[in-house]
């Protein structure tokens, strides 16, 4: 098949893109020309918010499969239809499990779980897409299959409650310094490796009865924030982290910028029901702990310092939570 990925540049795409061409199939990657396509893949550079100049790099591309990772305004998954509706075989909509109500009325998730997240902006936007294109199958057949991932990690991704795109998290503990955690640290969290995720998206890529259902990829794999954060202090080498509990809303209320990623995901329970995907994907099975993963995203971003994204926010941000914490306690023994 000729797989179109509209980002397959990024932390999941990226894995994803590579899984599908091992295994045979021609890869199209749009992307804004930013970052290095693999040689075996047709490039097509266009800005993905820039709609006359994807209309244009579009034109004759035909595909069989298009899979959308970058989309979560309404108006970008209208496009997406007005692109691919006469001339795709499936239409893939990256999702996200933040689209699932916090805190949830049940557990563990299942796709059929209640929808409406009211912290997180990002995630009412992706339940919006996924409302749009739901009407689009419904009414003329539109043959759009919705993926949603949750927290997954690739090996430039070090996953932690503040920021898993910076290795700022990380560096504090390899100098020893403190971290915090939301509440007790106790909250149940699973972690994806992208490798395990791209096992379950190829199998759906092309997949006929996965038109029209929804599905959420993850591990099976349940950690505690605090066991989480003492894996990558192993991993790193670095002893037993010095870990903070903070009550979330105290967090929210120091760093108002965390409500969304935590309010309305990190900070409440995390677990999931997978027969759905792997009834459909037979065989789909994580097989990577979380152990194992961030040792590898340990070892390559350490020989790819380039990557690491260092974050000067992301220590302010933690600095600012700790003191601010630190002198409610102080405040409240006098």
């Amino acid at each position: 098949m000729r797989i179109l990925f509209i980002g397959g540049t990024g932390n999941i795409s990226a894995e994803c893109a590579a899984w599908l061409h091992e295994r045979g199939h021609e890869i199209v990657v749009v992307s804004r020309g930013r970052s290095e396509i693999p040689p075996a893949y047709r490039s097509v550079v266009a800005d993905r918010k820039d709609p006359v100049a994807l209309r244009a790099a579009l034109r004759g591309a035909a595909c069989d499969v298009a899979i959308d990772f970058v989309a979560f305004e309404l108006a970008e998954v209208q496009l997406d239809y007005e692109l691919f509706r006469d001339s795709v075989r499936q239409f893939i909509f990256i999702s996200s499990t933040t689209v699932y109500a916090r805190p949830p009325a049940r557990l563990p998730f299942t796709e059929d779980s209640p929808l409406g997240n009211a912290y997180w902006d990002y995630a009412q936007k992706k339940e919006q897409c996924e409302d749009w294109l739901r009407a689009r199958h419904a009414e003329n057949g539109f043959p759009v299959t919705i993926v949603r991932p949750s927290h997954t990690y690739s090996k430039r991704w070090i996953p932690n409650p503040v920021s898993s795109a910076s290795y700022s998290f990380a560096a504090r503990l390899e100098r020893g310094e403190p971290v915090y955690v939301p509440g007790s640290g106790d909250t149940p969290w699973t972690l994806t490796a992208a490798s395990d995720f791209a096992a379950a998206l190829g199998g759906l890529a092309g997949h006929p009865q996965a038109i029209g259902e929804a599905f959420h990829i993850t591990s099976d794999e349940v950690l505690s924030w605090n066991r989480i954060v003492t894996e990558i202090s192993v991993a790193l080498g670095a002893g037993q982290p010095h870990i903070v509990p903070v009550p979330t809303d105290f967090i929210c209320q120091v760093a108002p910028r965390m409500i969304g990623t935590l309010q309305g995901d990190k900070a409440h329970p995390g677990v999931f029901d997978n027969a759905k995907i792997k009834r459909f994907v037979p065989g789909f099975r994580a097989r990577k702990t979380f152990a194992e993963g961030v040792r590898e995203s340990v070892d390559w971003l350490r020989r790819h310092p380039e990557h690491q994204n260092l974050n000067p926010q992301v220590d302010a941000t933690i600095e600012e939570v700790l003191q601010a914490w630190q002198q409610r306690q102080h405040a409240a023994s006098q």
